[in-house]
């Protein structure tokens, strides 16, 4: 099987040191591909390039709309390859082929929004005292910028990251997931069709130790952007410390979503497994804690396991399939672990809590959707995110009760609340510690508003103007329209 390679200073290479890494299918751990497997010092090659391609290369010195150019003929090069890219990345990273060719529309859609948000107004001009100054503030490129994204969301992830940062005229330098490589490599091989500079937008792959490490870690890199695990955050936010880099952090979650007595019933069931069973459960934002009113639980809880324990879970390619396998064996590992602290720590099993192996399912890294209810606070199942299919019922008495709860963690990415009274609803919203808030509906995600989170869950935003600003310097330039001596010391 031919080593598929990585993507630097425009050309296809391999690892300097010949390393390969296995990719398989989570859904039959069939071996899918072998890709290049790069050290810290492919890394320390791609930074150089970009370095090169960022202080003398003609991409940070084009005209936005030139760029914008670029942007836009690579999204409609992503829409024309939407099949083959949603099922490349079926294959890879499992998920169910309706939610990949929901997440390939999305990221055409990325590409196509800063393509066009890079050409409208970015300065300001202002009056200041002396009336012989034009200000004005200018912004700027920040330079290479390293960015690492997670194994969930492949191709999406790469388009969040790549689409503000080359629109705002930066050389990137993009480590995938070792887990999913596949659909970053199909990406590259359609942005170098579309002619982008040799240093502008490069594809490392390796490591996050090694290769990921040396990007937050290089004086050369002016940011580092990552989503994925707090714990690797906070090594990759120390390591940028060497020469101070920007920084974005899109990290854990172990979101609440609140329902409330008078919410409407079936919107609420159908939304509470959406929440947390969509994408596998492998997702920041999973509403992974439903905070439930105790007067509707009786009712509730019953048709929630029973919907849940319908969810056909199988191959993402099988168009029967509503929920797929969990990305590694390693990580099914992980998410039973947590499912038998669920249950060793005294909490109720009302719903799955096993993997599945029945039939083709055996080969897989399947497990059945898992509800929990009878929490305690200071459960693991409650506090740590798992990212897997697993819910967490915690019950509520007052509407103080229930904002308490559901801030009563360190993370702060997401949050939804359901109920009819909508005034309740906003009053709520605006007291929850999340930077992604919804009113009868989770998950909806768009270019144009910014996601990120409050507490552990980050630092920035990415999307929107936001994310935008985040790839972006503020100069400042004062002009002397009437230069003349100051005569301020004596001598001069």
């Amino acid at each position: 099987m031919k080593t598929l390679p990585m993507f630097l200073n425009g050309a296809w290479v391999q690892a300097e040191a010949g390393g390969a890494r296995e990719i398989f299918n989570p859904a039959s751990n069939e071996l899918l591909a072998l890709v290049a497997d790069g050290s810290e010092r492919d890394a320390e090659a791609a930074i150089a390039f970009a370095r090169r391609a960022f202080d003398d290369g003609p991409w940070p010195r084009m005209r936005a709309p030139e760029r914008a150019s670029h942007l836009f003929k690579l999204a409609d090069k992503i829409e024309a390859n939407t099949d083959s890219l949603a099922e490349l990345e079926t294959r890879n990273n499992g998920k169910p082929l309706r939610e990949a060719k929901f997440d390939v529309a999305d990221a055409a859609a990325c590409f196509r929004y800063y393509a066009g948000l890079i050409t409208k107004p970015l300065g300001q001009t202002y009056e200041v005292s002396d009336p012989n100054i034009q200000a004005m503030v200018t912004r700027e490129p920040i330079g290479v910028c390293g960015q690492i994204i997670p194994w969930n969301y492949p191709l999406l992830m790469a388009a969040w990251k790549l689409a503000p940062g080359l629109a705002a005229g930066n050389c990137c330098i993009l480590k995938s997931a070792e887990a999913t490589p596949l659909t970053a490599i199909e990406l590259f091989k359609l942005i170098a069709e579309t002619g982008f500079p040799p240093g502008s937008a490069q594809l490392l792959l390796g490591p996050g130790p090694s290769a990921g490490h040396a990007l937050a870690a290089s004086m050369q890199v002016d940011k580092i952007a990552f989503t994925g695990g707090t714990v690797t955050g906070r090594k990759i936010m120390s390591a940028a410390t060497g020469n101070i880099k920007k920084v974005t952090l899109e990290l854990g979650g172990k979101s609440p979503n609140i329902v409330f007595a008078d919410a409407d019933f079936d919107l609420a069931i159908e939304y509470a497994l959406f929440a947390i069973f969509a994408g596998q459960g492998e997702v920041c934002s999973a509403g992974s804690r439903l905070v439930l009113d105790k007067k509707l639980a009786d009712r509730f809880l019953p048709r929630l396991a029973e919907a849940a324990s319908r969810i056909v879970v199988g191959d993402g390619l099988d168009p029967q399939t509503e929920m797929g396998p969990m990305i590694t064996p390693n990580h099914l590992q992980r998410v039973l672990g947590y499912i038998d602290a669920g249950k060793s720590e005294g909490a109720e099993l009302i719903c799955g809590g096993a993997r599945l192996t029945e039939g083709a399912l055996a080969k897989g890294n399947f497990v059945a959707p898992t509800i929990f209810t009878q929490t305690r606070p200071g459960m693991k199942i409650v506090r740590e995110e798992i990212f897997g299919p697993v819910l967490a019922v915690q019950l509520f008495e007052t509407e103080e009760e229930a904002v308490r709860i559901a801030n009563d963690t360190i993370y702060g990415l997401a949050a939804g609340v359901f109920t009819q009274d909508h005034g309740k609803g906003l009053r709520v919203l605006h007291r929850l510690r999340a930077g992604i808030t919804w009113l009868n509906t989770y998950h909806p995600t768009f270019n144009e508003a910014p996601w990120g989170g409050y507490k552990q869950s980050g630092i920035g935003r990415e999307l929107g103007t936001f994310g935008l600003d985040a790839y972006l310097e503020t100069k400042q330039i004062n002009i002397n329209l009437v230069p003349q001596k100051l005569n301020w010391f004596s001598g001069a």
